[in-house]
C-alpha cells in the first residue's frame, strides 16, 4: 500500500513538472488541485482589486465586509478621471511613453548585442556575457546611488531621458539574456545562405534573424515593457515635477496625500494592470509560435 501511494505521489510530481496528466485518478486530482491553487493565488488579488474599485465607499469601510459585491458603482472611476488633484491621464501617458521607448530601445540594442555574443568571436566575449548575467542579478537598489550621480552630472534630473537611461540599465540584461539563448538555437546555415546571397551582416540580422525570432522578440519586448511600466524606485528618485510622474509614483502619492480613498486607489491600480493583460492576451499567440520549425531541410 505504501509503495502504491509512493508511486502515485511520484506520478503527481511528474504532472507538476511536465504538465502531463496521468490516467490515474490521483494524477488527475493532483493536476486539478495544482491548477486550482495556481489560479486562486494568481487571480484572487485582481478579483479583490476589481470588486473594491466597483464598490461604494460606504461598503468598502463597512464593519462587515464581503468578497461578493453588493451595490456596484462606477463612482470611483468617475472621481479618478474627474479629479483635479490627481492627474491619472497624465501619469498613464507618461508611463506609456517611458515604457514603450525603453522596451523598443532595449530590444534593438539587445538584438545587435545578442547576435554579436552568439555569432561573432572577439576578445572578452565570455567575460562580457558573464558580466551581463551578473548585472541582471543585481537589485535596482544596489545601483541607484551611482546612477543618481551620473544623472545629476549630466543634468538630467526630473527628465524623461533619465528614466530612459536607467530603465534601459534594468531591462537590457534580461533582453540580452533571452535573445542570445534563442539565437544560439537558430541554424547557422540560414545566415550563411543569406551571406552567400550577398546580404551584409546587418541585413542578415534584420532581414533573416529578426523575422525568425519573432516569438522571443515579442516576449522580450513584453517583459521589458512590464519592468519599465511597473518600475518605482528610479522614478521616485529622479522625478520631481507632478506633470512628469509615472503611474506607480502617482498612485503612491494618492495613498500618502489622501485618506480613505481605497476605492480610487484600487480603480487606478486595476487600470494600471490592463495594458499588461491586454498585451499578453494579444501577443501570446506570437510568443508560443515556433517560426524556425522546418527552416532548414535535412
Amino acid at each position: 500500500m505504501i509503495l502504491e501511494i509512493a508511486a502515485q505521489a511520484r506520478s503527481s510530481l511528474r504532472v507538476l513538472q511536465t504538465g502531463y496528466r496521468n490516467d490515474s485518478w490521483l494524477g488527475r486530482l493532483g493536476f486539478y488541485v495544482a491548477l486550482g491553487l495556481t489560479l486562486l493565488v494568481s487571480l484572487f488579488p485582481f478579483y479583490v482589486m476589481l470588486v473594491t474599485s466597483l464598490t461604494p465607499d460606504a461598503a468598502i469601510y463597512s464593519e462587515d465586509p464581503s468578497l461578493l459585491p453588493g451595490a456596484v458603482t462606477l463612482s470611483q472611476y468617475t472621481v479618478l478621471f474627474g479629479s483635479e488633484t490627481f492627474a491619472f491621464t497624465a501619469y498613464f501617458l507618461n508611463s506609456a511613453i517611458v515604457a514603450t521607448v525603453t522596451a523598443s530601445f532595449s530590444l534593438v540594442v539587445g538584438v545587435v548585442g545578442a547576435y554579436s555574443f552568439t555569432r561573432l568571436e572577439f576578445p572578452g566575449n565570455g567575460l562580457v556575457r558573464r558580466g551581463v548575467v551578473v548585472v541582471y542579478m543585481l537589485s535596482a537598489i544596489t545601483v541607484i546611488v551611482p546612477l543618481f550621480q551620473l544623472i545629476t552630472a549630466l543634468g538630467l534630473v526630473d527628465t524623461r531621458l533619465s528614466l530612459f537611461i536607467t530603465y534601459t540599465v534594468s531591462t537590457l540584461p534580461l533582453t540580452l539574456y533571452m535573445l542570445w539563448n534563442y539565437f544560439e538555437s537558430l541554424p547557422v546555415e540560414i545566415e550563411e545562405a543569406a551571406l552567400l546571397d550577398g546580404y551584409s551582416r546587418v541585413e542578415t540580422i534584420f532581414r533573416v534573424v529578426v523575422p525568425l525570432s519573432l516569438p522571443v522578440l515579442v516576449a522580450a519586448f513584453l517583459f521589458a515593457f512590464k519592468i519599465a511600466w511597473n518600475e518605482y524606485i528610479f522614478a521616485s528618485v529622479f522625478l520631481k515635477s507632478q506633470a512628469k510622474l509615472t503611474l506607480p509614483i502617482g498612485i503612491e502619492q494618492m495613498n500618502a496625500n489622501f485618506q480613505n480613498v481605497w476605492g480610487q486607489i484600487m480603480a487606478a491600480s486595476f487600470l494600471t494592470t490592463l495594458p499588461i493583460i491586454i498585451m499578453f492576451l494579444y501577443l501570446e499567440q506570437y510568443m508560443i509560435e515556433g517560426l524556425t520549425a522546418g527552416a532548414v531541410e535535412g
